[in-house]
């Protein structure tokens, strides 16, 4: 007996990108309470966070294997559910070593997952004639969004981030069932090469041109992410509500952006876009890294200080919204090697930016005060500008026949 809803296969894409990541995202809202019951400053508590990049970083070199001989429907529908459990096991740690080390296993888990998610969305817009990969990732930032507003009203009701994370395994469970219950992978792309990419990718000298044009939306969201609850907690001493909403305006707007990305890189040159997407981002980063130095405590400018904390939040959404996708296609078009080890290349050194960023973001909050965590963006942002031409589209080589 088969369970779930009969949907077109992008719709299946697109749920389970939401699924997965309103999964991921029921934590993040948790974390200043998580931290409080720790005891830790924002140093240990960025070493805890490295568990599940360490994890998803290991799964994501070897998974490739494992998911082939499983199968990707059976990894998929287990992988999704399980992972709901492990972030909720996560709940119980008593200090940092032991968030890490349970940490460990949500990363494998996520590393799984993506492979099977990304493949997915691209071998469906192959088979169906045009482009959702950024749609794809648009539903993963509004599963981000929703898990940040569900997990804001569960904290300001005071229900503990344990017994928030052991509802959320019944509903994980039950939306994944639903939605993808009659998920059946796509076929591989045809003429596609099924060479098996190597498990460390060198990098040339353009892709760490490419790596230089994302580095900063990559650092950026994931502080939007990580730290924004706790920035609003240890600035404005916002109540639990207030400080997950900022989790949910980093996901939501750059859901909003996502939604369009395609069409603007259709309509404007991959340049022109990544340059407005850094000039916006690094106005957000600008805005939330300013916000404690010219707000002086006063009770009459906290709402001020907060809506312009807000509005940073989210221009960091939509300047980080879409770079590492435009970043992907111009190494998947580079001709000096195959397409699938340029991608890889990039894949790799720019995961070591997520893997470095938590407990360097935590190490620049403890000593030098949590706006800081944005303020080192803002070199990065001007790195970005300095080296979007590496985006602008490859000429066909001329053949010239004799």
């Amino acid at each position: 007996m088969k369970f779930g809803l009969d949907l077109p296969p992008q719709f299946k894409v697109f749920g389970a990108f939401f699924v997965y990541s309103f999964c991921m995202g029921s934590m993040f809202p948790r974390l200043p309470d998580i931290q409080r019951a720790m005891g830790v400053g924002e140093g240990q508590l960025g070493l805890a966070l490295i568990g599940s990049a360490v994890g998803t970083l290991i799964s994501l070199t070897f998974a490739g294997r494992f998911i082939e001989a499983v199968g990707y429907r059976r990894v998929l529908l287990t992988a999704i559910p399980l992972l709901s459990v492990f972030y909720a096991l996560s709940m119980w740690a008593q200090g940092p070593l032991m968030f890490f080390l349970l940490l460990v296993p949500v990363g494998l888990t996520i590393g799984c997952i993506e492979v099977i998610i990304n493949i997915e969305a691209d071998r469906v817009e192959h088979a169906i004639g045009r482009r959702i990969m950024s749609r794809a990732h648009a539903f993963w930032s509004l599963g981000f969004f929703t898990a940040g507003l569900v997990g804001s009203f569960i904290a300001q009701a005071g229900l503990s981030p344990q017994l928030h994370l052991m509802i959320m395994i019944p509903v994980i469970l039950v939306v994944t069932l639903v939605l993808l219950g009659r998920f059946q992978p796509a076929a591989h792309r045809t003429g596609s090469s099924t060479d098996e990419t190597p498990h460390f990718a060198r990098p040339t000298v353009t892709i760490m041109m490419l790596v230089a044009v994302c580095i900063s939306a990559m650092l950026m969201e994931g502080a939007g992410i990580d730290w924004s609850a706790i920035y609003m907690r240890n600035v404005f001493d916002a109540a639990p509500f207030w400080a997950g909403i900022a989790v949910a305006t980093v996901a939501g707007s750059q859901a909003f952006a996502r939604f369009f990305a395609d069409a603007w890189v259709d309509r404007y040159s991959p340049v022109l876009v990544a340059r407005t997407l850094l000039g916006v981002l690094g106005i957000g980063v600008l805005l939330v890294f300013s916000v404690p130095f010219i707000w002086n405590g006063e009770p009459v400018f906290d709402l001020l200080g907060a809506t312009l904390a807000y509005l940073g939040f989210a221009l960091i959404g939509v300047g980080s919204s879409a770079l590492f996708p435009l970043a992907m296609s111009a190494a998947a078009q580079q001709t000096d090697r195959s397409a699938a080890i340029n991608v890889a290349a990039l894949a790799q050194f720019s995961f070591t930016a997520f893997l470095l960023g938590p407990p360097l973001l935590g190490y620049v909050a403890e000593h030098f005060g949590i706006q800081w965590t944005f303020g080192v963006g803002l070199p990065l942002v001007a790195l970005g500008l300095a080296t979007t031409h590496v985006l602008a589209p490859r000429s066909a080589t001329k053949v010239v026949t004799p």
